[in-house]
């Protein structure tokens, strides 16, 4: 009887895993139009006293995306208003929704990896992730990475999709 191999453990593929990197900590959105009349029309002074009596505490230490659900026309010193708020107690603020804030996260730490170890090596970006890795992230992966790999793929090792392969030297 003939042994199974199993040719994907056996192989020299370095795998690049997004969520090994994935940044820690309580992500929170907020929403600026739960301070508009009706979710549309902002009045200013409602909305600053509105602010002046939300619980920004309850934010303390999260990384924060402040965004607006509605199509309303909000002006841009509004959320920087609630930019302002939030300062004192949250870790990160940026203006969008939770998938920016995790794009922003990984725009901050890819390039701070150091990708010599895939010199010259099969590199495949793992693509099913369990937690919510963005398109950007990905994508700046294998920006960072082909400097170094001799050949990108992308998905999982037994159906992994070739992406880029550095010119023999």
């Amino acid at each position: 009887m003939d042994e199974i191999i199993n040719k994907v453990a056996e192989s020299k593929l370095e795998v690049f895993d997004l969520e090994d990197y994935y940044p820690k900590g309580i992500r929170a959105q907020i929403d600026i139009s739960q301070w508009l009349i009706e979710g549309f029309l902002l009045k200013e002074k409602d909305f600053r006293e509105a602010l002046k009596n939300h619980d920004w505490s309850q934010y303390q230490d999260q990384l924060v995306a402040i965004h607006c659900s509605t199509d309303a026309i909000v002006p841009a010193w509004a959320s920087i208003l609630v930019a302002i708020q939030l300062a004192p107690f949250a870790k990160k603020i940026i203006n969008g929704t939770l998938e920016d804030i995790e794009a922003s996260l990984y725009e901050e730490l890819l390039p701070k990896i150091d990708y010599a170890a895939y010199q010259d090596k099969s590199v495949i970006i793992k693509g099913c992730s369990r937690k919510p890795v963005p398109m950007r992230a990905y994508v700046l992966a294998a920006h960072y990475l082909q400097p170094f790999a001799r050949s990108i793929m992308y998905g999982e090792a037994c159906s992994a999709v070739p992406l880029f392969k550095a010119p023999k030297k």
